[in-house]
């Protein structure tokens, strides 16, 4: 183990936009409340997200996938991040464009491989013998040397204290220079792993120290039980993390015996070592399988090789939870003339659970627009938030939030803290909408030949 001794969560909600989603907002019964998770509306796609969350629980959704199917701006991708967020902090989520796949230089299907591998996650247990507690003294000593004009590090003597014991240790010189390089005072908890001699400033003890009403060190409990003890940590790698280790190390030994630029990239090989050591740490009990979910946003783009690579992952006994995303009815499937529903292929589309999102009514617009703008601290006015609510139902709910920020940079060059309604109303003449954009494309069309 490293010396990070912390669990590593592992997610992919990387867009900002969704950063307050926390879960599905159901009630015990499964029940959709108006409001709940950071979700808005949309409450029969919320409880058939909701069933789907207790079926990936309860193992029965082997072999088969989700298909969201939904107007632009209804909450695809935030049901498949609420999804996520149900199944827990450490559920890898992997969220990509159908479209992406055609533009990279590693091909369609070695970047859906890449995908899949990064939304199964591996939750690694090691017990570690360590010492913990509390700083009650430290001193460290030097030592002149023949090869440094001044003194260096020559250890330290440190005293740990828990609720229930104090310890003094006397430790090395890779010890104390991390106690300095820390700058570890007393008052600190601390870890010290006994194998690596990794030094963790854990946070400031409750009670042990100066209370400033602005302080950027946390305080923490103190702990418990003996000083020296054996513990449990927990971190969460993907399956990706340890391809990409895996191909490190290769790299960097062939680089070695070799005049010629070694190998880059993850092989299969690679990945069937990978396979191995986490079919090694599971029948030890070291660690588990979580099953990510991964995300594909407008399905219909995908050609026949890459819906048959999904048919092949939803059979695989080491497969994340597939959620497929489309705004399409009946289109031809890529690369064909075969006309299908969703622009998928018939024997797929049997092998998914399909929830439909609908249109926003205004008044959950116009809550999704609150809490947008709670999340991005922009303040805005009652009037302001009815003309971003009409602008949403009118046009487009994507275009009102685009205009947040836009209409805050406008209400502080006027002065003022707060977005009001003509603040708004100027950032929509500066920024147009799509149907806006398009009128003026056709009005100037022969200018443009």
């Amino acid at each position: 183990m490293s010396g990070e001794i912390r669990a590593e969560v592992v997610r992919g909600f990387g867009a900002s936009r969704h950063s307050h989603i926390t879960g599905l907002g159901l009630d015990a019964d499964g029940r959709a409340r108006k409001i709940g998770g950071g979700l808005v509306g949309q409450e029969e796609a919320r409880e058939a997200a909701g069933v789907i969350v207790e079926m990936v629980r309860e193992g029965r959704l082997g072999g088969r996938g989700i298909l969201i199917v939904g107007p632009p701006g209804t909450g695809k991708t935030a049901l498949a991040i609420a999804i996520a967020r149900e199944l827990g902090e450490d559920t890898p989520f992997v969220a990509l464009n159908a479209g992406e796949l055609f533009r990279g230089d590693s091909g369609k299907l070695e970047m859906l491989l890449q995908a899949f591998r990064k939304a199964i996650g591996v939750r690694v247990r090691e017990r570690r013998e360590v010492v913990e507690g509390v700083v009650t003294s430290i001193s460290v000593s030097k030592r002149r040397t023949p090869f440094s004009p001044y003194p260096v590090i020559a250890g330290a003597r440190i005293t740990l204290e828990t609720k229930d014991e104090s310890r003094t240790f006397t430790v090395g010189p890779e010890v104390a220079e991390q106690l300095v390089a820390l700058g570890v005072r007393r008052g600190d908890v601390i870890v010290i792993d006994l194998e690596t001699g990794v030094v963790r400033v854990v946070g400031r003890g409750k009670g042990r120290g100066q209370g400033f009403d602005i302080d950027v060190v946390r305080e923490v409990e103190l702990p418990e039980g003996p000083v020296r003890k054996v513990k449990e940590f927990v971190r969460t790698l993907t399956l990706h993390d340890i391809d990409a280790s895996i191909a490190a190390q290769r790299v960097a030994f062939t680089g070695l015996l070799s005049m010629f630029e070694a190998e880059r990239g993850v092989t299969s090989e690679d990945r069937k070592k990978t396979d191995e050591l986490v079919k090694k740490w599971v029948g030890e009990g070291k660690a588990e399988i979580v099953a990510g979910v991964i995300f594909i946003d407008d399905a219909h783009l995908l050609d026949m090789e890459s819906f048959s690579f999904l048919s092949k992952a939803m059979e695989s006994d080491l497969a994340p939870i597939i959620v497929l995303a489309t705004n399409r009815g009946v289109a031809k499937i890529r690369g064909t003339d075969i006309e299908s529903p969703h622009g998928i292929p018939r024997d797929l589309l049997d092998r998914l659970l399909i929830i439909t999102t609908r249109p926003y009514t205004r008044d959950e617009i116009k809550e999704i627009i609150r809490i947008r703008a709670d999340e991005e601290e922009v303040l805005l006015s009652e009037n302001a938030l009815e003309r971003l609510a009409d602008i949403g139902s009118e046009k487009s709910l994507r275009y009102a939030i685009q205009l947040l920020e836009p209409a805050m940079i406008v209400a502080k060059r006027r002065g003022s803290r707060r977005v009001e309604a003509e603040h708004v109303e100027e950032a929509e003449r500066l920024f147009a909408d799509i149907k806006r954009s398009i009128q003026l494309v056709e009005k100037y069309r022969d200018l443009m030949m």
